[in-house]
């Protein structure tokens, strides 16, 4: 049965958030805002923010830099999802990809779909390993981002989860790349 093991210890990740936006500021950024105050408030760290314009480029550099760090084991993303033109965030992210988590955009759209219906075909929300860290790009609004945290990551990102968890996992994430013995 699924739920929480409170027998097991919980184990705080390290998670970096990156809003995708051509218009958002610090200081308007409510869906940045809305994660990292669900991230805090589950007890994981919040080891990284930023905003970056809609630039395929500038997406990529900074998610794969963000992987590179032993800090960081989730990074999750806010924005760029949809069909205008200068939506890129999947473009940038699934090539980074080693591993593509089909699932989750399943799941993210059946909960989106209860929220607001077909509206959720609109999202191309994708998610991925890559070098040992889990990405996940959501569409950028403040409900989108409530939606996954909710009814997907809070869950998947919390070791007592069962009956599995994505923590339980983090360390053979790389293991095909012999690096676990080297840490």
């Amino acid at each position: 049965m699924a739920g929480l093991d409170e027998k097991r210890p919980f184990i705080a990740v390290g998670i970096a958030i990156l809003t995708v936006s051509d218009t958002r500021t610090p200081e308007t950024d409510k869906s940045g805002d809305t994660l990292a105050a669900r991230i805090t408030e589950a007890g994981h760290r919040l080891v990284g923010r930023t905003i970056v314009p809609d630039d395929r480029d500038a997406i990529a550099a900074q998610v794969k830099a963000w992987t590179e760090r032993d800090d960081i084991d989730v990074v999750i993303t806010s924005g760029g999802t949809g069909f205008t033109g200068r939506d890129v965030t999947p473009e940038a992210l699934e090539p980074l990809f080693e591993k593509r988590m089909d699932g989750f955009s399943a799941v993210f759209h059946r909960i989106s779909y209860d929220k607001i219906g077909t509206a959720t075909i609109q999202s191309r929300a994708t998610a991925g390993v890559a070098n040992a860290t889990f990405i996940f790009a959501l569409p950028g609004s403040p409900g989108a981002c409530r939606d996954a945290w909710d009814g997907i990551l809070k869950a998947q990102l919390d070791y007592r989860s069962t009956p599995c968890n994505f923590v339980e996992i983090m360390p053979r994430l790389d293991e095909h790349l012999k690096r676990g013995a080297k840490k």
